[in-house]
């Protein structure tokens, strides 16, 4: 019986844990089945009390999925560059060049989606209309 006491002493604070852990989302769902409100109808979506207007499938432009790479890329270097510059007495000079050189390929990937007009976000029929109008006004 000291056996028993002695396990339930030494792990009480995992008992506890996993205790709230199952307990605290069955209270939420629980007071959100009491609380909340209900649908009785099957045909359509039921979003916070609104009927929903229009179709959910949206075509969306390349556009927002260039941005999205461009984001993970460059959130990734800065993720990378934080990480060198924590260890930057470890690092020394062979991670300054590392880290420089890094540097550099993001730059120059930068540079070739500027050259090919990946970053262009006005489709070409506005591009010549601008080019025609600064012509005009001079």
């Amino acid at each position: 019986m000291l056996k028993h006491t002695e396990i339930i002493t030494n792990y009480w604070e995992i008992i506890v844990f996993i205790v709230i852990a199952l307990g605290f989302p069955g209270i939420i769902l629980l007071g959100t089945y009491i609380l909340g409100e209900k649908s009785y109808s099957k045909n359509i979506p039921y979003e916070s009390g609104i009927d929903s207007v229009g179709s959910a499938r949206l075509r969306l432009s390349a556009k927002f999925y260039l941005v999205a790479m461009f984001f993970v890329v460059f959130d990734v270097e800065a993720l990378y560059l934080y990480a060198w510059s924590v260890s930057i007495q470890e690092s020394g000079w062979c991670g300054f060049i590392e880290a420089t050189i890094f540097v550099f390929i993001l730059l120059s990937s930068l540079f070739y989606l500027l050259r090919i007009g990946a970053l262009n976000w006005t489709p070409i029929n506005s591009q010549c209309l601008v080019k025609y109008k600064s012509v005009a006004i001079k």
